[in-house]
């Protein structure tokens, strides 16, 4: 660490970060129920804002701020594997005393000018991506860089052994599913595409990593032909063949606000029995039949640009099959322009024909914060990740409570158990970060949650893109049953 770099005492002793936690988390201070946009008068570390949600213990990481997450208990001992956002490599904290998170370990990746984002685990395996990093994020674009997915044995939970790496030939891939067993769902950069595609990786032989199936949303496959024009055509034609009427499915017409550019597979794809979710950027929220993987089939999606922003128009889904419905949110990355964001409840009781069931509710600051909206404060802002390792043993199940990273908002929970009328019950605004570790946001500094994690306990991570990650608790009251 060099000497340009705080100290994590002195981070912790910062005026606006959240060090008064080490002093709170033994005190064992609560927060009481505030509704906004009324004054948040229960205590909280200096410089955040907190309505029933109490703060239990913060990491500085070291000075490398984590990305993605994911949790982990394994003989009495929890392990939160990170990505990071500005240093290549992967970070193992010591969460088993929520109120004191330590990291256990840094694995440094070698090679430079390369994005390690994403991590998911299962098991005794751990999947990571590698990616070419955007240019504003401090990416160089010509110089060389590593891409793809690598597996990982993870039985000793400290000491990740690595078994393979599986390259794509082109930019890598982004965020990937692993539920365990034989097959990763991959977004992918390949070859010959315009965007990411969904790929299905077979893990069988972990060190062997080969391709089982791929689909993709026509008009991406450029090296083939195809183009969006020639796709809506196609479309137009097998809808007057049939004589039915069209239906304007987003991979086909994107409407004023889409372009080629913004249909691509963010992921993570997510797996429910025979079907696949894909949150598909301007393409929307698409539902497949992978009962064959090597040969995925549509059945199903829903369209959300427009109305709503193209680029990353659907971010993340999770689907809640014994509730018959799935979450669904954008990433907005415009600082404060253009046409809106979403966070939604969707129902697929029927997954051939999802319908919009309501949006959540947008945050609103409380009535002390010296800023008028979220919008306007700085930096990105609207919904970004949410509670998604529901495959994992030692991740809280979706009940609900739903739990997600709003950017310049903090952590956002609401009750969901009327999916018609969701409402906000919580939230955790950290203080804002007081150093700069990266490039983004490419404005004012300023906070950006970027995911959250819940595990069995109760315990909410969440991180940051210029700060470390916050171990939070909900002390509200629960939800009593769910109404239609």
């Amino acid at each position: 660490m060099s000497d340009q770099k705080f100290s994590r005492r002195q981070m912790l002793q910062a005026p606006l970060v959240g060090a008064t936690i080490v002093a709170a988390s033994q005190s064992g201070f609560a927060c009481e129920a505030v509704a906004q946009p009324q004054p948040s008068n229960s205590p909280a570390p200096a410089g955040a804002y907190a309505h029933n949600v109490e703060a239990v213990g913060y990491t500085d990481m070291e000075h490398r701020p984590a990305f993605k997450m994911a949790i982990r208990e394994v003989r009495g001992r929890w392990h939160l594997y990170t990505g990071h956002f500005w240093d290549s490599g992967w970070s193992i904290v010591d969460v088993t005393d929520p109120a004191k998170p330590q990291v256990a370990k840094f694995i440094s990746y070698p090679t430079p000018n390369t994005w390690t984002l994403q991590i998911d685990l299962s098991g005794d395996t751990m999947v990571t991506a590698l990616e070419k990093p955007f240019a504003n994020f401090g990416g160089e674009p010509d110089a060389p860089f590593d891409e793809g997915l690598l597996v990982w044995d993870i039985a000793d939970p400290l000491n990740p052994q690595l078994l393979s790496h599986f390259k794509t030939g082109a930019n890598g891939t982004h965020r990937n599913l692993y539920p365990g067993g034989r097959y990763v769902h991959v977004a992918a950069s390949m070859p010959g595409y315009r965007g990411n595609i969904y790929l299905i990786l077979d893990i069988s032989d972990r060190a062997n990593p080969r391709e089982a199936g791929r689909w993709w949303v026509p008009g991406q496959h450029e090296a083939g032909g195809e183009s969006f024009s020639d796709a809506l055509l196609t479309s137009i034609s097998r809808s007057r063949e049939r004589a039915e009427p069209m239906r304007f499915q987003a991979q086909c017409i994107c409407g004023a606000f889409c372009s080629g550019e913004d249909v691509s597979l963010h992921g993570p794809a997510y797996v429910v029995g025979n079907h696949v979710y894909l949150p598909y950027g301007a393409a929307g929220m698409i539902v497949l039949d992978i009962s064959d993987v090597s040969r995925p089939r549509k059945i199903g999606g829903l369209s959300f640009s427009p109305p709503f922003h193209s680029r990353f128009g659907v971010h993340g889904v999770l689907p809640v099959p014994e509730q018959g419905i799935a979450f669904a949110n954008s990433e907005n990355v415009t600082y404060g322009q253009g046409a809106a964001h979403h966070a939604s409840i969707i129902d697929i009781s029927d997954p051939s024909e999802p319908f919009l069931l309501s949006l959540l509710p947008e945050p609103v600051p409380p009535a002390e914060a010296p800023y008028a909206d979220f919008t306007t404060r700085g930096g990105w802002r609207g919904p970004h990740n949410i509670n998604h390792h529901q495959h994992h043993p030692d991740v809280e199940k979706q009940g609900d409570l739903f739990y997600i990273a709003h950017f310049n908002a903090g952590l956002r929970i609401y009750d969901v158990s009327n999916r018609r009328l969701p409402r906000e019950v919580g939230y955790f605004i950290p203080p804002e970060p007081v150093r700069r570790y990266g490039p983004i946001p490419e404005d004012k500094l300023v906070l950006q949650t970027e995911d959250v994690v819940v595990d069995r306990r109760g315990f909410i991570y969440i991180s940051d893109k210029n700060q470390g990650i916050w171990v939070l608790r909900y002390i509200g009251e629960r939800p009593q049953a769910r109404r239609a």
